[in-house]
């Protein structure tokens, strides 16, 4: 039996709220927090001590040409990565939302890493 719309949301939520409790962003260690549409993908900085938004990408941005969602992923990866270098930022912790470690959450990941991003 195929899972509902709201069950599969309720699932991505409660792992979400489990990976929250285990990490958190600081101003030297931010966050980077993935949310994955149909569409696009965005990702974060987050201090979350202080509540601040540090660096954000997201691939509706211009400049991003890309022929597939996954390589527009790793492109929003490598520009977030690019952000946080002009922030001063190149540690942080991946939170990747509840989502499986697959597809565009990786390739965003791997192109934060491979812009300089160390998680």
């Amino acid at each position: 039996m195929a899972k509902g719309k709201e069950e599969t949301r309720a699932r991505r939520k409660r792992i979400h709220r489990n990976i929250r409790q285990t990490i958190q962003g600081t101003d030297r260690r931010p966050r980077l927090s993935v949310y994955r549409s149909n569409q696009y993908i965005y990702a974060q900085l987050i201090d979350d001590w202080a509540g601040h938004t540090l660096a954000a990408a997201s691939s509706k941005e211009d400049g991003i040409d890309a022929e597939n969602p996954t390589e527009a992923s790793h492109a929003v990866g490598q520009i977030l990565a690019e952000r946080a270098q002009d922030e001063g930022i190149d540690r942080a912790v991946f939170d990747r939302g509840g989502y499986k470690y697959h597809g565009r959450v990786k390739a965003l990941a791997e192109g934060a890493r491979e812009g300089g991003l160390h998680f």
